[in-house]
């Protein structure tokens, strides 16, 4: 099969596109033959090396994949050839099969596309368990969403609204902010024409929001901190701008509000229950027309590489998207 391969720790352009042997299944294990797998931005960092996790090299990026169960492992009951599935790695999904563990599989709904269902689980996951579990996000409150046009914040606006929130959503250029406003924004906010707490004061009679989503960290963190409501919440996502908030205690002490980590791979691991609970809430809102995701751009396999530099360059606006197989 064909696989893409991290053979040093680096950019993606180290990345090699090699010909391994086709894998096999282990007791407990399925393989699945790829379709589909999304990009994130943990996958550029892994391959940098900078990432929780340092597999051996060499291995293959990517974290999640959507495809066909082609072989079966010892005592795996409740799966079956052919199933369409979604399987979620730390690494190994950027290639033509991937062994995933039986019971972490999730079954596609017959509607959903390969290329929908790969780029999914991780960006609706997170921001469904960031704004039901850690943010207890209700009817009437107001989120503001920064990074909004990636897949995580697209994600984010869709959930918020059919949880009945208002949502504001921040971005970096106006036509960033017009898909945002096509996937529910109440609201917008161009931080690179206006000063973020110039708009949120002109959006809300109050100033202030009730929960913050915070994808990016660098220098609008602290901004956003500010301009917390009352026993407000700000959500910790990630660091795509490169540059880890560093906050004044006091800023929690003053206004009753929470700053809350949104370390979703280890609560799969750690929850399994409530995330497959999530995903089955995930994909009833996406039957009924809630959750439209949006697929910035496809890359066949090959291309892998410009893929992970669109996501790391924060380029995509919604999902990219990597292709194989049949």
């Amino acid at each position: 099969m064909r696989a893409i391969q991290c053979v040093k720790p680096g950019p993606p352009e180290d990345l090699v596109l090699a010909n391994v042997p086709d894998l096999q299944p282990g007791a407990g294990e399925v393989r699945v033959s790829t379709r589909a797998m999304g990009v994130n931005f943990p996958d550029g960092l892994i391959i940098a090396g900078k990432y929780q996790y340092k597999p051996d090299l060499p291995f293959s990026p990517g974290a999640e994949a959507a495809g066909v169960v082609d072989a079966i492992g010892a005592g795996v009951t409740g799966v079956a050839l052919g199933d369409r599935v979604i399987s979620m790695t730390i690494y190994g999904a950027f290639a033509e099969q991937v062994l995933t563990r039986a019971d972490q599989l999730i079954p596609i709904p017959d509607a959903m596309p390969f290329d929908i269902a790969a780029g999914f689980t991780m960006t609706y996951g997170t921001s469904f368990y960031a704004l039901a579990q850690r943010g207890a996000l209700q009817p009437g409150e107001t989120l503001l969403v920064l990074g909004a046009a990636g897949g995580v914040g697209l994600a984010a606006i869709e959930i918020a609204k059919a949880m009945e929130a208002k949502v504001i959503a921040a971005a970096s250029s106006d036509g960033k902010l017009a898909l945002c406003r096509e996937h529910g924004a109440d609201d917008t906010i161009n931080y690179t024409t206006e000063a973020l707490r110039d708009g949120i004061r002109r959006i809300t009679p109050s100033g202030t929001v009730d929960l913050v989503y915070d994808p990016v960290g660098g220098p609008l963190a602290e901004l956003a901190l500010r301009s917390l409501a009352w026993g407000g919440r700000y959500l910790v996502i990630g660091f795509a701008a490169g540059e880890i908030p560093r906050f004044p205690a006091n800023l929690l002490l003053m206004k009753g509000t929470s700053a809350v980590g949104v370390f979703w791979g280890d609560f799969v691991a750690r929850e399994p229950a409530a995330h497959q609970a999530n995903m089955r809430a995930l994909f009833e809102l996406y039957a009924q027309g809630k959750l439209r995701p949006h697929i910035d751009r496809h890359f066949p396999l090959e291309q892998t590489p410009e893929a992970i530099r669109r996501v790391m360059d924060r380029q995509a606006r919604g999902k990219v998207v990597v292709t194989a197989g049949g």
